[in-house]
């Protein structure tokens, strides 16, 4: 029996050595992962570029998480990177930048662009570029730009036989066209339809603090404080709050916390609403009104902001090559074409965003040339490690006094004590 069991146990052997061994199963590279905050639409393009991607670059999985809400979004983002698991790539808008760029936690995109065969920098607006520049280095690279813009619903308009608003109207026409469209429609002395809708925020005020000439921080070059009680800024930033507490065209706190602003807008109880390219999207689902965009009302000076993200790359990935091959994909002509179309973005390229592909008449906003003059207009907040601190200390304090909480210049005073910590 024992001799039986050996000659058996010997042909499965010389058998099996006999035999070519089974190739390994190739191993599969670990996914890119891609971190981004939007709405529906936004993660619906962004999912669309991703599968694009993969069918031109079949070595590499691009595992796409969407965060919407903008607040989770930058915590989840600091948490991952305190724990040295940061995604490869993430979207980030420049206001945004400042702690990251001064941790070095990104790595510089400059020597890749200056390597790549399909991008240069002179494919880019130089507005965007230096948005996302520290210390001379290029971190990001911007794949949108905009600039806030009166939304505004034309079938009010009319029916209060208003024009369009015009490219040159000034702050005075825009406060008596918000006062026009501000109406109590049933007569009962409450207001039913408000004429304007506006974030009462630093990013929202400070267009108008340039047009007026004044300045939010005392020096560009080595800021040492705010200048919130300037002449020039004060008297923008008083403006501003009236709006709410003296014309009362803006929903009071109490208004605004049963129904937004935004909602208003979409639901054709606000006249205008002020907000960057990012509306679009949701604003081309509506199908009650016809509306459009205008320029913002124009001060002693032209001045707007600029909006824009980018795509940032982790110091810590470990798959910075592929990740590249994926920032530079996404702003190819072809990549960023994908995205306008979703309505969401103004191209930063400067050969889509004045184009056809852009300036498509047949899709609303019609006049979405708008975004386009405003451009040479745009101004940056500057690129600090605390500036994300500066803007909600100056964000807390302007809401209280918009509202009629605080007076202005208490929250002027407020913002400027509260906010020096963070220039030190």
């Amino acid at each position: 029996m024992l001799r039986r069991c050996g000659l058996w146990l010997l042909i499965v052997v010389v058998m099996l050595a006999g035999c070519t061994p089974l190739a390994p199963y190739p191993a599969r590279p670990a996914p890119l992962t891609f971190f981004i905050s939007g709405d529906p639409a936004d993660e619906a393009a962004y999912r669309a570029l991703v599968a694009d991607f993969m069918v031109a670059n079949a070595d590499v999985t691009v595992e796409l998480l969407n965060i919407p809400s903008g607040g989770d979004f930058r915590r989840r983002l600091a948490a991952d990177f305190a724990a040295n698991t940061p995604p490869d790539v993430f979207l980030l808008n420049y206001r945004h930048l400042g702690p990251f760029v001064a941790r070095a936690a990104i790595a510089p995109i400059d020597g890749w662009l200056e390597r790549s065969s399909t991008l240069a920098r002179s494919d880019f607006y130089p507005q965007a570029l230096d948005a996302f520049t520290w210390q001379g280095k290029l971190q990001c690279l911007p794949q949108n730009m905009s600039s806030p813009v009166i939304y505004f619903n034309r079938d009010l308009f009319a029916a209060a036989g208003l024009p369009d608003p015009a490219a040159d109207w000034t702050w005075a026409d825009f406060v008596t066209t918000a006062r026009t469209l501000t109406r109590d429609l049933n007569g009962d002395a409450e207001i039913d339809q408000y004429g304007f809708g506006v974030t009462p925020s630093l990013v929202r005020a400070a267009p108008f603090v340039w047009m007026n000439g004044g300045e939010l921080i005392d020096e560009p070059a080595a800021p040492t404080r705010l200048t919130l009680d300037s002449p020039a800024t004060q008297e923008a930033l008083a403006w501003f709050v009236a709006l709410q507490t003296g014309h009362h065209v803006v929903p009071d706190s109490v208004a605004e916390a049963a129904e937004n602003s935004l909602s208003r807008f979409l639901n054709g109880r606000l006249a205008m609403y002020m907000e960057s390219r990012r509306a679009t999207p949701e604003f081309r689902q509506i199908e009650a009104f016809d509306w459009d965009v205008a320029p913002l009302p124009v001060g002693r000076q032209p001045a707007t902001i600029l909006h824009s993200d980018a795509y940032c790359i982790a110091a810590a990935s470990h798959h910075q090559d592929s990740a590249w091959r994926f920032v530079e994909f996404a702003n190819t002509r072809a990549g960023q074409r994908l995205l306008a179309q979703s309505g969401r973005t103004v191209p930063s390229r400067l050969d889509l965003a004045d184009s056809p592909a852009f300036l498509d008449p047949s899709a609303r906003p019609a006049n979405s040339r708008v975004f386009i003059d405003a451009i040479p207009a745009l101004r940056t907040f500057l690129l600090l490690p605390n500036w994300s601190d500066i803007e909600g200390v100056v964000d807390a304090e302007l809401a209280q006094a918009f509202y009629g909480q605080i007076p202005l210049e208490v929250a002027i005073r407020n913002a400027e004590a509260r906010s020096a910590e963070f220039f030190r």
